[in-house]
């Protein structure tokens, strides 16, 4: 549509003015100018010919508008201008914009076909640097002399004018910027074989995500499916031993009730002898016949045959013992699943597993590690050593060599035959020298052990800790995002203590203390 406006807005335009037609007139030979520009190119001209075809006429024509060619001219002088979209449009055209076809740096405008001729024609104008249209032809001019940036300055890396090179740019290595430019473009293919691998390297990276995103899916949905089947055998559990314990229950009430009536019956025949006899004594207390009173005295005094009804009970509670006996047996239910679900969150973290070693420089002077830097234990002799800002020098501590400041990671250390330690992570600025607290607020989230049994989480305030069984190996995990550092017992699979919510702004090092020796019974911490 947009070409098709052009090339009508093209028949439109008089080649005098080149502009729309005001007033058209057709002259005698077929050609349309403006009335005015023709009358004025006869007025000057010596001779009454067409502009176009050169034809001569011996009489100065007699010139009528045409109204229907005017009225389609500004038809089209109420249609959009047909420059197409993006593209530059013409500074010379005034009533109707034409797409540049070149950008003039000196005269620093853009010009359609027409209106570059001179450029092509003029011996002057031919000098002037010609390039791609582009709208911002402002910054391809040299904002302090106003001249084209034709040179491009190697020394300091900047596109600059003639006049650059006569002062700021004197003595500096500048060439034509298309050579610059053609040496440039001849990078780009190791430039495109870098991009090409970074794009690739992240294709993979992106597949490499949408694969642990299924496996992570599948994992959970395994673990949601376990968390569905464990709640499921419990509740079915509870719900039996429930059944069982009110049937258990619900007999005793029968087995009572039986003996009730039982004893009712019972009751009721003595009931009824007592009455028969209370009856025959009555009358006998009023009988004159007393040889006949004295004859059945014997048989009305001698003893009832009866029974001693104190003491009976119909409780029908269950004892004590049963009820703990059923509570006792589900609360082995929960603690195995809880070991289950435990197993199933290190089976998750161990795969953060990071390789640490110990930091020599960090390490308090009387600790000695191994040669690996993978064990530390507290000695008597104090070695001589740097005291560097990073050693501790109180307390018997060392930190790992690597910090991480993202991500998750874990490790295990062997505590197998201590009395004492302390372990955890500490942060990079933590303080080394003089006594130290062991507190988040310190920077150092740690659990530790004392006299062989008491073991505390160094929270801001302490937890102690009631272990059933005593940890060999602990495991220690973080999630630096989620601001979380969790310890566990390694062989029993079970979760010691977690610090939840933290929010960490260093890099985070592993902390060991092998605490102090004890008489060789608390050497080595690996």
């Amino acid at each position: 549509m947009a070409s098709s406006i052009s090339s009508q807005a093209e028949q439109c335009l008089c080649s005098i003015c080149q502009d729309f037609f005001t007033d058209p007139v057709t002259i005698p030979c077929g050609h349309n100018f403006c009335m005015a520009c023709i009358g004025q190119h006869w007025d000057s001209s010596m001779e009454t010919q067409c502009p176009l075809c050169k034809k001569n006429f011996h009489l100065r024509p007699d010139l009528g508008i045409n109204r229907e060619f005017r009225e389609l001219v500004e038809g089209l002088k109420r249609v959009e201008s047909p420059v197409q979209p993006g593209a530059v449009p013409c500074d010379a055209c005034t009533k109707i914009k034409r797409g540049a076809l070149k950008s003039c740096l000196h005269c620093e405008g853009s010009f359609c076909k027409i209106h570059l001729e001179p450029h092509n024609t003029v011996a002057k104008l031919k000098k002037h640097k010609l390039i791609n249209p582009v709208e911002n032809l402002e910054d391809y001019i040299c904002p302090k002399h106003e001249k084209p940036l034709v040179l491009f300055c190697r020394d300091d890396q900047k596109c600059v004018c003639l006049s650059c090179t006569t002062k700021d740019h004197k003595s500096h290595n500048t060439v034509p910027v298309e050579e610059e430019s053609e040496e440039r473009k001849s990078q780009f293919g190791r430039r495109q074989a870098e991009v090409n691998l970074m794009i690739q390297n992240r294709i993979k990276k992106t597949e490499e995500i949408k694969h642990s995103v299924q496996l992570a899916k599948q994992s959970s949905e395994k673990e949601k499916a376990d968390i569905v089947e464990l709640f499921t055998d419990l509740m079915r559990s509870i719900e039996r031993c429930r059944d069982e314990l009110l049937e258990v229950m619900e007999q005793k009430q029968k087995a009572a009730e039986t003996q009730a009536e039982e004893f009712i019956k019972e009751l009721e025949q003595e009931i009824t002898e007592l009455k028969r006899r209370n009856t025959e004594l009555e009358q006998l207390s009023h009988t004159e016949d007393h040889l006949h009173l004295l004859q059945i005295y014997p048989s009305l005094c001698s003893p009832l045959d009866t029974k001693i009804w104190t003491g009976f009970s119909t409780d029908t509670h269950l004892r004590e013992d049963a009820l703990r006996r059923a509570l006792t047996k589900h609360e082995e239910f929960l603690n195995g699943a809880v070991v289950k679900i435990t197993g199933t969150e290190l089976k998750r973290i161990e795969k953060f597993t990071v390789n640490v070693t110990m930091d020599p420089e960090t390490a308090h002077p009387k600790l000695f590690l191994s040669e690996d830097d993978k064990q530390a234990g507290y000695g008597e002799t104090r070695q001589i050593v740097p005291d560097s800002p990073w050693r501790f020098d109180t307390c018997p501590s060392v930190l790992g060599k690597e910090g991480f400041s993202s991500g998750k990671f874990y490790f295990e250390v062997q505590v197998k035959g201590k009395t004492e330690w302390d372990l955890g992570v500490a942060r990079e600025s933590v303080n080394r020298k003089g006594i130290i607290t062991l507190s988040p607020r310190n920077g150092l989230w740690t659990l530790w052990l004392r006299n062989g049994s008491e073991y505390k989480a160094c929270d801001c305030l302490s937890v102690s800790l009631c272990l059933k069984v005593k940890p060999q190996k602990v495991g220690v995990y973080v999630d630096y995002e989620q601001g979380l550092v969790s310890f566990y017992d390694v062989e029993s699979r079970s979760h010691i203590y977690s610090f939840t919510g933290q929010s960490f702004t260093e890099k985070l090092y592993p902390y060991f203390s092998p605490g102090f020796n004890c008489g060789d019974k608390n050497f080595t911490c690996r």
